[in-house]
């Protein structure tokens, strides 16, 4: 009887599981992305959510979304059984405008999300503490560094505070080689991968894994404007535009972090 338990509570939870993978594919192939998809061949989201171990059932930051290219995976996513909070500039500025007029736009894809005041190296009104299963950011930790150390282990702290225990922090950004001098603005817009994890741990944070799913070998980050001259800014426009398209997007670390 107990062995006959056991594997109705496993099938129940592997059905689970695949429920909440089926539900991420969705929403990465859903037909509003249709121009953003153009972009997952650099960007893997579906492995790099997975990663990060997303379930729908979470309440999930998404720190400075930009544009909403996670943004328009990660709300639908989480939409039903979870929460969406896009943490950006405050109501009033341009940024947090334009992420508040995205959610207007299309309440049947946006109806629940939330928006978030995040500033650094000022202003974190992000979430209540410990409400948080997991605070994602992708390509933006490069511009916090110009605020220096204590800023951006100030920054970190405060995403430690709105995490649950066993919260997760996922990042994603633009690498420089261990070979190669950051300098104290990574004016670049690469940073070393070591100097990221030190920075985070600082915080009260545990590296819990490294993953290679955004690497890219082609990239030698010593280009003459930065990860900019990369697609799909391409800040050099016309030329060697072949030559960048060939390299593509950036090579880029991808650290999942766990709150201690």
């Amino acid at each position: 009887m107990k062995r006959l338990i056991l594997a109705a509570v496993l099938a129940a939870g592997f059905t689970g599981a695949v429920q909440a993978d089926d539900a991420l594919k969705a929403a990465i192939a859903s037909e509003h992305r249709a121009d953003n998809a153009k972009r997952d061949v650099y960007r893997h989201p579906y492995e790099t959510l997975s990663f990060f171990s997303i379930k729908p059932t979470m309440t999930v930051v998404e720190l400075v979304p930009g544009g909403g290219w996670y943004t328009e995976i990660l709300a639908p996513y989480l939409r039903d059984k979870g929460k969406y909070i896009g943490a950006a500039a405050a109501p009033d500025k341009k940024s947090g405008m334009a992420l508040r007029a995205k959610f207007d736009a299309n309440p049947g894809l946006y109806g629940k999300a939330v928006t978030a005041v995040f500033e650094p190296p000022s202003r974190y009104e992000i979430a209540p503490a410990g409400s948080v299963d997991m605070v994602l950011t992708f390509r933006n930790l490069h511009n916090w560094v110009g605020n220096g150390e204590d800023s951006l282990k100030t920054t970190f702290k405060e995403i430690h505070k709105v995490l649950k225990p066993g919260g997760v922090l996922g990042i994603v950004d633009h690498r420089l080689p261990a070979s190669m001098t950051q300098d104290k603005e990574a004016s670049s817009g690469y940073v070393h991968e070591a100097w990221v994890i030190k920075m985070v741990e600082s915080a009260g944070f545990k590296l819990a894994g490294k993953s290679e799913v955004n690497a890219n070998p082609k990239d030698k980050a010593d280009h003459e404007k930065g990860v900019w001259t990369l697609p799909p800014v391409l800040a050099n426009k016309d030329k060697d535009r072949e030559k960048y398209m060939a390299i593509g997007e950036s090579d880029r670390m991808t650290l999942k972090f766990v709150k201690q």
